[in-house]
């Protein structure tokens, strides 16, 4: 079992300049205790998007950390030129000695996607055009644009990536298809739904990864789960109640002012999100028995926690995040939920 961090950077209340540094010294606690790989996701013109540009963001990351993987989940691929965005990925793979993780989707927002002049309904044929782009000139050292003229043709990339071929890709799963696909492709996965949700995405990744890469070793699939970790219960649900609905706020926000509904709707209350099984406010003792219920049920064998969110402090964070390490990440370290898997 492996440990990372799913953030979105959502920030209500404190000032931009302090937040900033405040979550920088967040992450150097998920590098020092022993943290896999810190994700963060891509918004605009919302709370929700502190990191409107997250290699700007990442680059930060990658100087004030020495082990911790790190990167976006996902870029939305729509907004960007290929060309840029495949050197600023061979910058952070460099700048950061090879730590850099990867993932691309359509944009989860149609609103923002607009903001950009981009048509939402035009979204699926960019990045099915370049995505292969992007990964291919990552690969070859070459950007091909067929569009182009000959003399711009093929582009030399001059700052080529550490890793080989490429990054680790991340990508998010919802269904048995979109599972399938990340494993002929050969990506490491992150689910958001309920445990038996991503547990029929998982029994589909299995038995296509063996199909398609033989005795290969599985990747990482991840469940994402809100985690709040307290001395008591009572202590965690009180940090956790309060926070959410600021994060929720953030998260709806460009659909509540065009009167419109985000595409994965998500509950009103923490205990709603609890009820549903995707959050977890408590103890370290309740935490634990918590996830590895969700973890059993899904077979995921990567925990991923959105433990920063809404308006918690620096110290409650930091409580968090130390005990997180300290009691429940040691319980589950040893937990095989691939046992006896297809």
């Amino acid at each position: 079992m492996e440990f990372g961090i799913f953030d979105h950077l959502d920030n209500e209340t404190a000032p931009v300049g302090q937040y900033y540094e405040d979550r920088l010294k967040v992450i150097e606690m998920y590098d020092r205790l022993g943290f896999h790989s810190y994700h963060i996701a891509e918004h605009h013109a919302t709370t929700l998007g502190m990191a409107p540009s997250p290699n700007i963001f990442l680059s930060a990351v990658a100087q004030r950390t020495k082990q911790l993987r790190f990167g976006p989940m996902v870029y939305a691929l729509p907004l960007y030129h290929p060309l840029r965005l495949t050197q600023e990925i061979c910058m952070l793979d460099q700048m950061s000695g090879g730590r850099l993780d990867v993932g691309f989707g359509r944009g989860s927002s149609p609103v923002e996607i607009a903001y950009f002049g981009v048509e939402p309904t035009e979204t699926e044929a960019i990045f099915q055009r370049n995505l292969p782009r992007v990964l291919n000139a990552i690969e070859t050292g070459v950007m091909h644009v067929e569009e182009q003229a000959e003399p711009y043709r093929d582009i030399v990339l001059k700052v080529p990536a550490l890793q080989k071929p490429t990054p680790r890709v991340w990508y998010g799963v919802h269904t048995p298809e979109s599972a399938d696909r990340a494993a002929r492709r050969g990506w490491q996965t992150i689910n958001l739904d309920m445990d038996y949700e991503a547990r029929e995405c998982n029994d589909v990744f299995r038995p296509v990864w063996k199909e398609v890469h033989g005795n290969k070793p599985l990747p990482l699939m991840g469940l994402g789960r809100f985690i709040v970790v307290g001395e008591t219960d009572e202590q965690a649900l009180a940090v956790a109640r309060r926070a959410y609905p600021l994060w929720l706020k953030g998260f709806t926000h460009l659909f509540r002012m065009l009167g419109r509904m985000p595409r994965h709707p998500r509950p009103d209350t923490w205990d709603m999100l609890h009820e549903q099984g995707k959050g977890i406010a408590g103890s370290p003792a309740t935490v634990t028995a918590f996830l590895k219920k969700q973890l059993s049920t899904s077979r995921c064998n990567y925990c991923v926690g959105q433990i920063a969110f809404g308006d918690q402090t620096l110290a409650e964070l930091q409580r968090s995040v130390s005990l997180f390490a300290s009691d429940v990440m040691p319980a589950l370290r040893g937990l095989d939920v691939l046992a006896d898997a297809a």
